[in-house]
Parts: C-alpha cells; sequence; structure tokens
C-alpha cells in the first residue's frame, strides 16, 4: 500500500506541473494585456513599464515561466545584491531559511510564493485563505446530502425492487444526472427562495457571513447554505441512488449471503453488516470523482447564489486576466483533489483488501 501511495502522489505531481505549465501558456498566447486592465484610463509609458517589472512582465515568457516555478518551488534560487531584480529575495514575500550561499544570490528553503495579485497586489495566498473554505464547505456539505440520502433510497430501492417506489427514485435519478447544475440552481431560488421564501425564510442571494439589520458586524447565516448545497448535491444524488441499488443487489446475490441466511443471521445483520459494507466499494470510487465535478460545478451555483467562494475568485480572476490568482486558485484546488483522491483510495483499500495486494 506504500508504494501504491507513492505512486500516486508522484503523478499528482505530474497533475500540478501539467495545470501550471498549461494554464501559463494558454495566458501567455492570449491577447489580453494584464496592464492595461489596472491602469483604466490613465495609462502613461512610464508607469506601464514599472508595473511590468513590478510584476516581471518584461522578461521573457520562458524566463517568466522558470521565474513561476522556482516561487512554487520549495527550494528556490535567489538573487541577493539587487532589489530591482526580479528574483531578488524580498523579504516581503518570502518566508526563507538559506541553505547555501554564494556571493550575489542564495539557495533557499521556502514556503512556496503564489504572488501577489494584480491591481491590488494583494497577496494570492491570503485571497484564497479567505474563499476556499466556502467552498470547500459547500462541496462537503452537497456530497454529504448526497451520500446520506442516496444510500437511504438506494437501499430501499434494492429491498423494494420492481416496485413503485423503485421506478420513481429511477425517474428521479435520470433527471438528477441529465439537469445541468445551474438550470437546478435557478429552479430552486425561483420556487423556495421566490414563491415559497415567506414559508421557507430562504433568499436567493447570501453567502456564509451576513450584515445584521443594524450593519454593526456580521454573523455566520447557515440557511444561506441550503440552496446551493441541494443544488450542487443533486447529480451525485442520482449516481448514489443506482450504484447502491445495483451494487446491494449484486451482493445479496452472491453465495456467502445465501450462507448467512441459511444459519439463521437476521436480515437487518445481514445488510448492515455484510452487504453494505461490500456494496459501499463503487458509492465511494464515485464519489471521489464527484467531488472534482462539485468543485468545478460550485463556480456556476456560486454566481447564481452569490455566495462568495472560489468560484467568484476565479470567474473575477478571469475577467480581469489575473494570472497569479487564476493560477493560485486552480493549483490550491488541484492539490485538494490530489490530497482527496490519496485518502479515498486507502478507504477503498480498507474496504476491497484485494486493492492492497494489487498494489
Amino acid at each position: 500500500m506504500l508504494r501504491f501511495i507513492l505512486k500516486r502522489i508522484g503523478y499528482g505531481l505530474l497533475l500540478l506541473f501539467g495545470v501550471v505549465t498549461l494554464v501559463f501558456f494558454l495566458f501567455a498566447v492570449l491577447p489580453t494585456d494584464p496592464v492595461s486592465e489596472i491602469m483604466g484610463q490613465h495609462s502613461n509609458k512610464e508607469s506601464e513599464a514599472a508595473i511590468r517589472h513590478q510584476y516581471g512582465l518584461d522578461l521573457p515568457i520562458t524566463t517568466q515561466y522558470l521565474a513561476y516555478l522556482n516561487d512554487l518551488s520549495p527550494i528556490s534560487w535567489h538573487k541577493t545584491d539587487d532589489p530591482s531584480d526580479f528574483f531578488y529575495l524580498n523579504d516581503r514575500n518570502y518566508h526563507y531559511t538559506k541553505l547555501i550561499k554564494f556571493p550575489h544570490s542564495a539557495l533557499v528553503l521556502k514556503y512556496p510564493y503564489l504572488r501577489r495579485a494584480y491591481g491590488s497586489d494583494r497577496p494570492v495566498a491570503d485571497i484564497i485563505a479567505e474563499a476556499f473554505p466556502k467552498t470547500m464547505l459547500l462541496a462537503i456539505v452537497s456530497i454529504i446530502f448526497g451520500m446520506v440520502v442516496g444510500i437511504f433510497i438506494g437501499i430501499l430501492c434494492a429491498i423494494y425492487h420492481g416496485t413503485w417506489f423503485d421506478k420513481s427514485s429511477l425517474l428521479v435519478a435520470v433527471l438528477g444526472m441529465s439537469v445541468p447544475s445551474f438550470f437546478v440552481a435557478i429552479l430552486l431560488a425561483w420556487i423556495f427562495a421566490f414563491l415559497l421564501s415567506d414559508y421557507t425564510g430562504l433568499s436567493m442571494f447570501g453567502s456564509l457571513y451576513s450584515v445584521d439589520d443594524y450593519g454593526t458586524g456580521t454573523y455566520v447565516d447557515l440557511k444561506n447554505i441550503i440552496l446551493p448545497a441541494i443544488t450542487l448535491g443533486v447529480r451525485p444524488l442520482a449516481i448514489v441512488i443506482e450504484l447502491t441499488k445495483n451494487s446491494m443487489l449484486d451482493v445479496m446475490s452472491q453465495d456467502y449471503i445465501r450462507t448467512a441466511r441459511a444459519k439463521g443471521v437476521t436480515p437487518a445483520h445481514i445488510m448492515l453488516k455484510h452487504a453494505l459494507k461490500n456494496a459501499l466499494n463503487p458509492v465511494v470510487t464515485a464519489i471521489s470523482g464527484w467531488l472534482a465535478g462539485l468543485l468545478a460545478g460550485a463556480v456556476f451555483v456560486e454566481y447564481i447564489f452569490d455566495w462568495k467562494g472560489m468560484g467568484v475568485v476565479i470567474v473575477d480572476a478571469l475577467n480581469q486576466n489575473n494570472l497569479p490568482v487564476l493560477m493560485g486558485s486552480l493549483l490550491y484546488i488541484s492539490i485538494i483533489l490530489v490530497i482527496i483522491n490519496i485518502v479515498v483510495d486507502i478507504i477503498y483499500g480498507w474496504l476491497d483488501p484485494r486493492v492492497k495486494t494489487a498494489a
């Protein structure tokens, strides 16, 4: 299993390298100028040149790319004698320990540096630290909703296979898998936050924090997560229902289940102790893949419900040609997904010991 985990970490690092390379050079070929976005109507050649030098935009594209990799790497090389050099070891940006000192440079051990946002000059790490917990909370609540409700309905569909309940659940699953998230978001907002708002108390717009009635502070407003979470959870819910039902039907037909019945083991014990654990293998695998879809789908859902998470940050970065913010956001999400996939592989190995042997 250790060898398998190390392999997955290696693949994850290659994935992160691919994300950095692809996004960086895609931005390089786009006919956009972030300096024009920063300067607006007050542009002049001297100010533009100063901003280009500040963000390294006056360097050749290959040098910019290598400089960004140098900033991301925990072990990096920097100049120490010329503060005007883009590779200068600035205490404002880097938290470091010098490993090897040279006459005019140094090799340092540091935290990965995600740079600063164009225009605001705010550290990208601070922007992500503020927005990502909201998106992650939304994704986790959505996946819990899809898993708990989906597994429960899937078990009932297996027990009452062929009945009206099973057929109705199949219809719901098909609709859930085929309807786009943004359409579900608009529909739920219209029904529960507009037509039935007097009964539900829900709002069409709102984030994790709301301003109190007196405008003196903010408070956590958990009701704002209900509609976005259900919207994102509809598609995983549909998948989990079908996977759980089919897996339960397959497991319940196995020889060891029939043996347990012949020994007089109660149906509830067979269902919970033997059948459900083995039936969860494909469900866990599917959930690991759907979490990536939830984080991606949150971009649209967050905008519809004004849930101020990573989706808003990414779209704003695209609109403003803000490469550091976009790159940092995508990297952060990619790292989280790599970690989650490794954890899911460990759980999957626990549920099915054959995975450990294969690894």
